[in-house]
């Protein structure tokens, strides 16, 4: 597997991400369990996505200097740039299974935080596994990417007609798996794993929630990371732009949480994108998509569905409004 990279942006990167991690998990860790308000986790959104854009600003320069070509840096910069925020968007599916699972196991929101934030180490360390696996078969056998190309267009197909529709938890078999394999308690025990009960150590409902989180990450990695391969080819450009997306996770989560019903048409739009990808991974070696236009497709896409969404939301609150007032005789 090549990469463009001199190895002291790979160091700088691993930097990065354990400071962010350290920062996550040391400086946040004793604010304690709290709710996260809208405008903490926009704050945050924010500092990770400047965050992600430095970096990228980093890896431009790093390009440029080792290749002396701005043409090359600006089109490694924007395939990072086209990565990230489709990651970022793919993203946004798996927070509203998060929603899902919080809401059916009643977690409480100052809880969250902690669940999430393990949640994102198992997630790295899982598509850097995936990422590395995923790069070593494309470069020995590129007919994969047909594979790829063909599993995205169908799981677009599947998120379309899957869109609208609520997930049944108690339909899940890995819920139903882990029920049979551990004891939980009915009851939360703090941030605790494990309590005890009659003498005995049993699971809190906490850890079958960091399990199934766990489980649901890997299936969307399985969509995601094919979606990135279809951009770019250099593994330190796939890994990164998934990793910065991974970090901003959590913030995202609070913050989408917190107006999810406003963006309903968003699934649609994420579907659309599958597809879009698929199609451009299927059609490679017929002619090559530009970098530049696949960015403007999702973020046109994205935008478009947004805005729909909000405006479908607006009328629908309008309607009820006016239905509500009462009639004069």
């Amino acid at each position: 597997m090549q990469t463009i990279a001199p190895l002291w942006l790979w160091v700088t990167f691993g930097a990065i991400v354990l400071v962010s991690l350290f920062v996550d998990f040391v400086v946040l860790k004793k604010q304690g369990a709290h709710d996260i308000g809208v405008k903490e986790a926009l704050n945050w959104s924010m500092v990770w996505i400047a965050l992600s854009f430095m970096f990228n600003g980093l890896f431009w320069w790093a390009v440029k200097d080792s290749t002396g070509s701005s043409e090359i840096a600006n089109t490694r910069s924007l395939e990072f740039l086209t990565g990230y925020l489709i990651e970022k968007s793919l993203a946004v599916d798996n927070i509203f299974v998060f929603l899902l699972i919080f809401s059916y196991f009643a977690v409480p929101t100052q809880f969250q935080k902690r669940v999430l934030m393990i949640g994102i180490i198992g997630a790295i360390v899982l598509r850097t596994i995936m990422i590395l696996v995923g790069g070593w078969l494309l470069a020995e056998f590129h007919w994969i990417l047909y594979v790829f190309g063909a599993f995205l267009i169908l799981t677009g197909v599947k998120m379309w007609w899957a869109a609208g529709k609520e997930p049944d938890l108690n339909d899940n078999p890995a819920l139903k798996l882990l029920r049979k394999l551990l004891p939980v308690s009915k009851h939360y025990d703090g941030e605790n794993f494990w309590t005890v009960e009659n003498g005995k150590k049993i699971a809190t409902p906490l850890l079958m929630v960091i399990c199934l989180i766990a489980l649901t990450d890997v299936i969307f990695a399985v969509d995601s990371i094919p979606a990135i391969f279809a951009i770019t080819s250099d593994p330190f450009i796939v890994l990164t732009s998934n990793v910065f997306a991974i970090l901003g996770l959590r913030a995202m989560y609070f913050l989408l949480a917190a107006v999810a019903n406003k963006f309903h048409l968003l699934n649609y739009g994420l579907a659309v994108i599958l597809v879009f990808i698929g199609t451009k991974m299927c059609l490679i070696d017929i002619y090559k998509i530009p970098v530049l236009f696949s960015l403007g497709v999702v973020v046109g896409i994205l935008t478009l569905t947004m805005l729909l969404s909000v405006r479908t939301a607006s009328a629908s609150v309008k309607g009820q409004a006016t239905a509500s007032k009462p009639r004069r005789s």
